[in-house]
């Protein structure tokens, strides 16, 4: 049977000449994605260094002013993964998944998996194994707590999702998003409700409700005074929520993972805060921007890594015996410094492998590789 070239094809292409057409896009979300990097990036320095072990210094030192700043500066992590899942669930639902589209996520993630094995396996850091062999081969190990992994099959799934949510009418779409958002979030939230789940389901979840702001615009998801506001209250009472439930060692309670509702509020109300934001276009913001998801991958890469980098090297737990201001400086500076190093690394890799590889792969494997994709997902 003769092969014919899918209409999507030519629906690609025309939107890529139209996009090239246009003047370039604000940088609000470019920035927006920056400050879900940073509150990541913040989390790990707190819970990945050891500061929150039952021996380490943020439990032994009680209710002092040095715990309570690094327990409100790492608070933020669950809720920047909603962040950074909404703007992908945003510009995701109107776009097409393609192998070139995967290829540059899947290659992204496997050589920072291997360059940076290779790099401890060399320093003496990590000792070879056959075990930690196949766990580096694996695109996946376990679902359980690994975002890469759970990301990595999400992506798969959005085209999926989006057959779902443009065969939906809106008010369908309503009543899936008040069914789910009731179980995960209102109900996941009560103390002695159990809930399991893992962040794919989730993300799927994340998904629905930025497709639906996409797909059906109205004047409420246009005031930024409105969601700039709602934004500033949420952190206010969320904050007043972990130093409430501090002296019950349930800190984190409404934000210890992404299905909680102070972390899903939070992120609703600054994405659409960030949305409607007029920022011009800035090359910076936008180049560090297309880096952000470097970052994660080198600084919270293995367990490894973590141990290195928060332990050994910024030595997080040595330096709570600092003053309190130098502590603030001294956080907020390695948390900034981290950022900017690995997203500067991810930047390099950008202009020159990635660019190098794919401009290579344009000339020679990009119809071969649409025609089997067409082939495959006609099948």
């Amino acid at each position: 049977m003769a092969f014919t070239v899918h209409p999507l094809l030519y629906e690609r292409a025309d939107n890529q000449v139209k996009q090239s057409a246009k003047p370039p896009r604000s940088s609000n979300l470019e920035l927006y994605r920056i400050i879900c990097m940073l509150m990541i990036v913040a989390h790990h320095y707190v819970v990945s260094s050891g500061l929150t072990l039952p021996d380490g210094p943020l439990f032994t030192n009680g209710f002092s002013l040095k715990s309570g700043f690094l327990w409100l500066f790492g608070m933020f992590g669950k809720t920047g993964i909603n962040c950074f899942m909404m703007i992908t669930g945003y510009f995701m639902c109107q776009s097409i998944i393609t192998i070139r589209k995967f290829l540059k996520l899947f290659l992204e993630i496997y050589f920072y998996k291997i360059l940076i094995y290779i790099v401890f396996l060399i320093t003496g850091y990590e000792s070879f194994s056959a075990l930690r062999a196949v766990k580096l081969i694996m695109p996946f190990w376990e679902f359980k707590n690994d975002f890469v992994s759970c990301f990595i099959v999400f992506y798969l799934t959005i085209p999926f999702w989006s057959i779902l949510v443009h065969n939906m009418t809106r008010r369908q779409h309503q009543l899936l998003l008040i069914l789910l958002l009731s179980c995960y979030t209102l109900c996941g939230s009560i103390p002695t409700f159990g809930l399991s789940y893992n962040y794919i389901t989730w993300f799927g979840i994340i998904f629905l409700m930025a497709s639906y702001f996409r797909m059906y615009p109205a004047p409420i998801f246009e005031k930024k005074s409105l969601w700039g506001w709602l934004t500033l209250l949420s952190i206010l009472v969320a904050v007043a929520s972990v130093l409430f439930l501090w002296r019950f060692n349930a800190l984190y309670w409404f934000m210890s993972d992404c299905h909680k509702f102070f972390a899903v509020v939070i992120a609703v109300c600054s994405f659409l805060w960030f949305k409607n934001l007029k920022i011009n276009f800035s090359k910076i913001i936008n180049a560090f921007g297309a880096a952000t998801f470097g970052v994660l991958l080198i600084h919270a890469n293995s367990p490894a890594m973590r141990t290195w980098l928060w332990k050994d090297f910024v030595d997080c737990v040595g330096h709570y015996s600092l003053p309190l201001g130098q502590l603030v400086l001294f956080s907020v500076g390695v948390v900034i410094a981290v950022f900017v190093v690995c997203n500067l690394i991810d930047q390099l890799r950008i202009a020159t492998l990635e660019m190098w590889f794919f401009r290579w792969y344009d000339e020679k494997l990009s119809d071969k590789a649409d025609r089997f994709f067409l082939r495959l997902t006609n099948s």
